[in-house]
């Protein structure tokens, strides 16, 4: 839909898009739901599983991506822990996969009559595990767009303690999963002109969290957003907030932030910005790395050059941790 000239705005269709990109999976479910017993109308329910709306929205990201007709894709997210899932989800998925499916290929052709007569239900067949691999192939290459020099993220607040603080985790977070962020936006700010009595409490009280803001964010851009007296509806309204919000500054300008995640000949570095040593903790399994940062762990690959030497040294100093790689074989 065209919502002002150049601007147009898309809800994913979930049943068209899944579809067209789960079909065969969905009715391998359908119809296995089918041999147990549902009925149509419960089986065609569950197979609209939690979280696929999500995934349907990155899998459409993707497809007008690769379209060209954009100059700019704008995603407005869920709340912080939904995205977070999400934007896990293409790397833990690729490392599910890259194990599981050639084994399970193998294992599927051997079992598949034994399941047929023992069970009494089907065994998913070649196309099934073939759209496995195409959902595979189609995560990962989301996550090289979202993680790609073009793409960035930026967050939302409202000057609050906990919501500061949440978002602070979440710069973490996103930083731990390879996300850039380069900007911080703080939203329903009270203007400190004019302020009654009872506004000027929660001006004092925004103030110090801005501050807060400033100190840990740095040097990532602050933006404010007023408080405004109505919720700005439509294009005119938008316009303005925007205009209040970059001014003269282009909100479209290539990010101009360093990827989170760095390699080089003997050392790996990550970005873990506001994280806390005692959060932080590094483990080796063979050719990888896993990194835990509070509650969110990534599994990172390790190239070739650095998963054959063992690890020297890993420090947490100045919001990066770097772990730097000695000759030698690795454990």
């Amino acid at each position: 839909m065209e919502a002002a000239p150049g601007l147009f705005l898309q809800q994913v269709d979930t049943q068209k898009s899944l579809e067209r990109h789960w079909g065969e999976l969905r009715d391998y479910i359908r119809n296995l739901f089918g041999e147990l017993g549902l009925d149509e109308i419960t089986s065609e329910e569950i197979t609209v599983l939690p979280g696929a709306e999500e995934i349907l929205a990155l899998l459409e990201l993707r497809e007008q991506a690769r379209t060209g007709t954009w100059d700019v894709i704008v995603v407005d997210c869920a709340p912080t822990a939904e995205t977070l899932r999400l934007l896990a989800l293409p790397e833990a998925f690729d490392w599910h996969v890259s194990r599981l499916l050639p084994v399970g290929r193998r294992v599927l052709r051997a079992i598949s009559p034994v399941v047929r007569h023992v069970a009494r239900v089907s065994a998913p067949g070649a196309e099934v595990v073939s759209a496995g691999e195409r959902l595979h192939r189609a995560l990962l290459e989301i996550r090289e767009l979202l993680t790609g020099d073009l793409a960035s993220v930026r967050l939302v607040l409202t000057p609050e303690a906990v919501v500061v603080a949440e978002a602070r985790r979440t710069l973490t977070s996103l930083s731990l999963y390879g996300y850039r962020v380069d900007a911080v936006i703080a939203n329903r700010v009270f203007p400190a002109e004019g302020a009654d009595e009872w506004r000027k409490g929660w001006v004092e009280a925004q103030a110090r969290q801005l501050a807060e803001v400033h100190e840990s964010f740095a040097p990532l851009p602050v933006r404010l957003v007023p408080y405004l007296p109505a919720e700005p509806v439509g294009p005119a309204a938008l316009a303005e907030v925007a205009e209040t919000l970059y001014g003269d500054a282009d909100p479209f300008a290539r990010p101009d932030v360093e990827p989170p995640l760095r390699l080089s000949a003997d050392e790996l570095v990550l970005a873990l910005p506001l994280a806390d040593k005692s959060d932080v903790d590094l483990a080796r399994k063979g050719d990888e790395l896993i990194v835990t940062a509070g509650p969110h762990r990534r599994v990172i690959a390790l190239p070739i050059a650095l998963a054959r030497r063992d690890v020297a040294s890993a420090a947490l100093r100045d919001g990066f941790l770097r772990v730097r790689f000695e000759a030698g074989g690795a454990k």
